[in-house]
This record gives C-alpha cells, sequence and structure tokens, in this order.
C-alpha cells in the first residue's frame, strides 16, 4: 500500500474565486455588466439583449397650462371699462365712473368673466369685484348673458390652476345665488363646466397631522367644488341633480339625503 501526500493546492477558495474576477481579453469588461441601453418601446431594439424599454411619458392631466393674455387684459390696457381701484381707510374698493344699471351686460359682463383666466393682480381683483357689483347692482340682467358666459368659464376652468379655478367657482356662486333662475339657466351647460370639476373634486392633500389653512381661507379646490356642486343642485330646479349625476358620478345629492 503506497501512502500519497496529501494534496496541497497552491491557493485557496477566496484567492480561486477572486481570480474568475479579474478581466480576460475576451471580457475587458470582467465580471461587471455594462449598464443596459434605453430603446423605445415596440421596436426591434426592445429585443436586443442588455437593453432597458423607455417607459411610457406621463399624460399631464393635472399639469396647469400656461397663462395667455386674455381679451379683458387688452381691453382694461386699453382703458374700454369705467371702472378704477379706490384706496380707502376701509381698503381697496372698485369705483364705477357710470350707473351700473345703465351698462350694457351683454357686453361687459362676457368680458369680466373673460379675466376669470387672470390669475394675477390687479385683474383679478378687478374681476371678482366687478362680477360682485353687476350682480348686486343688475340681478335682473344677468339671465339673458347666461349663454354668453358659458365658454369663459369653461377656459377658466380649463386653465387647471387651482387659484383659477377658486375664483371662476366663486363667481359662478355670485351668479347662481345673486340672480333669479341662473341656476336652472345653466343645467343644458353642464356638459361644458363639470368635466373639470369631475377630475379636482377628490383632490385634497393628505398632509397627516398637519392643518390646511386653505380650507380655511377658501381656498381649497376640492371644498369649493363640492359647495359649487350643492348650490347648483338647491337653485338648478328638479333636473339639476341628474345632470350633475351623469357627469360626476361620486357626487351625492345633498337636497334628497
Amino acid at each position: 500500500m503506497v501512502l500519497l501526500p496529501p494534496c496541497a493546492p497552491e491557493m485557496c477558495g477566496k484567492d480561486f474565486r477572486q481570480s474568475l474576477k479579474k478581466a480576460s481579453p475576451n471580457y475587458p469588461n470582467g465580471y461587471k455588466t455594462r449598464k443596459p441601453r434605453v430603446v423605445p418601446a415596440f421596436t426591434i431594439q426592445a429585443l436586443q439583449k442588455n437593453t432597458r424599454v423607455l417607459p411610457p411619458p406621463r399624460c399631464g392631466v393635472y399639469d396647469p397650462l400656461p397663462p395667455k393674455p386674455t381679451m379683458f387684459q387688452r381691453c382694461y390696457q386699453r382703458g374700454e371699462f369705467p371702472v378704477s381701484i379706490e384706496f380707502t381707510n376701509c381698503g381697496k374698493k372698485l369705483g364705477w365712473k357710470v350707473p351700473i344699471e345703465k351698462l350694457d351686460f351683454h357686453h361687459y359682463l362676457p368680458l369680466f368673466f373673460d379675466g376669470l383666466s387672470e390669475g394675477t393682480y390687479p385683474f383679478n381683483f378687478i374681476v371678482e369685484q366687478g362680477i360682485n357689483d353687476l350682480v348686486t347692482k343688475g340681478s335682473y340682467k344677468i339671465l339673458p348673458v347666461v349663454p354668453q358666459l358659458i365658454i369663459p368659464i369653461k377656459n377658466a376652468l380649463a386653465t387647471k390652476r387651482p387659484s383659477v379655478i377658486c375664483h371662476a367657482l366663486k363667481c359662478v356662486q355670485m351668479i347662481v345665488t345673486g340672480s333669479d333662475r341662473v341656476g336652472e339657466a345653466l343645467v343644458p351647460y353642464y356638459r361644458q363646466i363639470l368635466p373639470t370639476l369631475n377630475l379636482f373634486k377628490d383632490r385634497n392633500r393628505n398632509m397627516g397631522s398637519g392643518i390646511d389653512h386653505t380650507t380655511t381661507r377658501g381656498e381649497n379646490v376640492a371644498d369649493l367644488i363640492e359647495d359649487t356642486l350643492q348650490i347648483l343642485e338647491r337653485y338648478g330646479g328638479p333636473d339639476a341633480f341628474i345632470n350633475i349625476k351623469y357627469i360626476i358620478p361620486t357626487y351625492e345629492s345633498c337636497v334628497l339625503n
């Protein structure tokens, strides 16, 4: 019986594994893999090795539209409005150079509503105060002008800027609550006005234990949308709820409940 000498490897297992990681002439990058190439989807390149498909772009449904100059801004800069901002001890107010009852509502009221898309001072202040004065002193003249107000309201809501949407909703509440039968006249136009409200109806910020101060200042979009829908239902007659429900399925009636 012949006893062989014990096998003594030239390198241990750790050294052997380290030698496998060394670069070879065929693979200059060694054991490290190259960064995958980003290729467009649904192409022949997507079937190649070491590639990654480019993800689809974001739809941007909530992205606000860039501001554009409105007809209200151009008319105001030309001095076509008989108004001026007056500074008093109680704050700012809008001064009218002519009696409001003598104004042509078919001309001025659509222009004021066209200014709802403006989000900067002094245009937003003039628009809100001007609509408030027109509704207060000439409410009986608003009903025939309702069809001319739909496109300006739709354009203001389509900007998707929270400040502009809140501004527009407050003005819609003014004409509905301050004039007779305006709420019923808006029912046929719900398909133009309400789709944007359906988009932002439940878009509240989740702040956890924090306090959202926009709710107390009347600047929360979701709360203003809910209040506006309830006002439209109360003043819109018997057909208001079914038309609101058709556009906004998550809305619950404040009259029937």
